[in-house]
C-alpha cells in the first residue's frame, strides 16, 4: 500500500544541490554523470518534481560567482538535454504538467542567494530568460540584497536592492524563496510581497532552536500568503543530539508544520547534503560555510533521495490520511507552482 501510494502521487523535492556535484566534473562528463550517478536515484526515491537550487561555494566569491551561476545553469540544461528522454527543464505549470504526464522529471531551476547577481537587481530578468523560476537572495550570511539568519543579531531586513529584487521577482514570476533569510528579512518580505512565498528547506524552530528554521509566527505567515514550507531533513536541523536525528524527529517536524501552517502548506524540501558532500571531489567542497555543524550528519536512510518512500511509509504508519499524505510528499508543492508558474 506505501510503495502504491508513492508511485502514484506526486512526489517533490524543492531542494537538492545535485548540481553542485554533476557541475563539478567536466562537462563533456556532466549528461552521462547525472544519469548514472542521480537519476537512479530520483527514479528509486519516486520524484517526479525536482526544484535544482544553483549554490556557489565561497571560492568563487566574489569575482568568480556570475561565471559559475551561469556554468551551473549551463548545466541544467545540459544534464536535462542529454538525458531528454526522463527528465525536463519546466519554465511554466504547463510544462511541469506535461513532464510529469509524460513519465518524466519536472526540473526547476533555482538561485540559492544570488552571489552573481547582488546589487545588479537588472540581471534578474536575464537569469529569467535562461529558466530560473525560483530564487533566494542571501545564505547564512550578508549580501548586498539582505542578511541571511547567521546573521540575524543585526535585525536587519532588506535593503534597497534587496526590496527591488523582491518586486522584479514578482514582475517576472520568480518565486520568492524564503529560506537561510534572517528572521527580519523574512518580517520585511511579509510585509512587502504581494505574491505567496515559498519556504523551500526549512524545518520548525519549536521543535529545534536553530536559526535556520522557522517560528511558529513565521510558518503561519508564510502559509497566510498562500505560500508552502518545505521541511529540511538535513539532521542538526532537526535535533541538537545524534541519537534524536532519526526519522520520527523528522516526522515531528512535518507534523508540527501541517498543524501550525495548515496542511495546504507543508511540503518536502530535504537538502542531502550528505549525498552531494560525498561527490564533491577537493577543491569543490572547500570553504563551504556550514557554521558549526557536520555536512555529512543525516537521518539514517534519508541520505540521498532513494529513501523518499520511508517518509511516505512513516507518514501513514502515523495514521495521518492518504489525502493528506499526497499534499504533504508533493501535492501541496505541485499545486502551488501551478499557481504561480501559470
Amino acid at each position: 500500500m506505501t510503495l502504491s501510494l508513492h508511485q502514484r502521487a506526486v512526489v517533490a523535492d524543492t531542494h537538492n544541490d545535485l548540481l553542485m556535484a554533476v557541475s563539478a566534473r567536466p562537462p563533456g562528463q556532466w549528461a552521462s554523470f547525472f544519469r548514472e550517478r542521480w537519476l537512479p536515484q530520483l527514479v528509486e526515491g519516486g520524484v517526479d518534481l525536482q526544484i535544482l537550487p544553483v549554490f556557489i561555494d565561497n571560492q568563487y566569491l566574489p569575482e568568480g560567482a556570475l561565471r559559475q551561476t551561469l556554468r551551473m545553469i549551463e548545466c541544467a540544461h545540459v544534464l536535462a538535454e542529454g538525458n531528454a528522454d526522463r527528465v525536463r527543464i519546466c519554465l511554466d505549470a504547463a510544462g511541469i504538467d506535461r513532464a510529469i504526464e509524460e513519465g518524466k522529471i519536472a526540473l526547476v531551476i533555482a538561485l540559492e542567494s544570488m552571489p552573481g547577481i547582488d546589487a545588479s537587481v537588472e540581471l534578474i530578468s536575464t537569469v529569467h530568460r535562461l529558466g530560473v523560476r525560483v530564487a533566494s537572495i542571501a545564505h547564512f550570511g550578508r549580501t548586498p540584497l539582505a542578511d541571511g539568519s547567521g546573521e540575524d543579531a543585526t535585525g536587519s531586513g532588506l535593503t534597497s536592492d534587496g526590496v527591488a529584487a523582491l518586486a522584479e521577482m514578482e514582475r517576472l514570476g520568480i518565486v520568492f524563496d524564503v529560506s537561510h533569510l534572517g528572521a527580519s528579512g523574512v518580517a520585511h518580505v511579509l510585509e512587502l510581497a504581494t505574491k505567496p512565498v515559498l519556504a523551500t528547506h526549512s524545518s520548525a524552530r519549536a521543535l529545534r532552536d536553530h536559526h535556520r528554521n522557522l517560528t511558529d509566527d513565521q510558518l503561519r505567515a508564510v502559509a497566510a500568503t498562500g505560500g508552502v514550507i518545505c521541511v529540511n531533513f538535513f539532521a542538526p536541523f532537526l535535533a541538537d543530539r545524534p541519537e534524536d536525528m532519526t526519522l520520527d524527529r523528522l516526522l515531528d517536524h512535518i507534523e508540527h508544520i501541517a498543524a501550525v501552517a495548515g496542511i495546504d502548506h507543508v511540503g518536502l524540501g530535504p537538502d542531502f547534503i550528505r549525498e552531494v558532500m560525498d561527490d564533491l571531489t577537493p577543491p569543490c567542497c572547500e570553504g563551504v560555510n556550514t557554521r558549526g555543524v557536520d555536512p555529512k550528519a543525516s537521518v539514517p536512510g534519508l541520505e540521498g533521495p532513494s529513501g523518499l518512500p520511508m517518509v511516505t511509509e512513516g507518514l501513514l504508519a502515523r495514521g495521518l490520511p492518504e489525502k493528506d499524505v499526497i499534499k504533504i510528499i508533493g501535492g501541496n508543492v505541485h499545486r502551488f507552482l501551478g499557481e504561480r508558474l501559470a
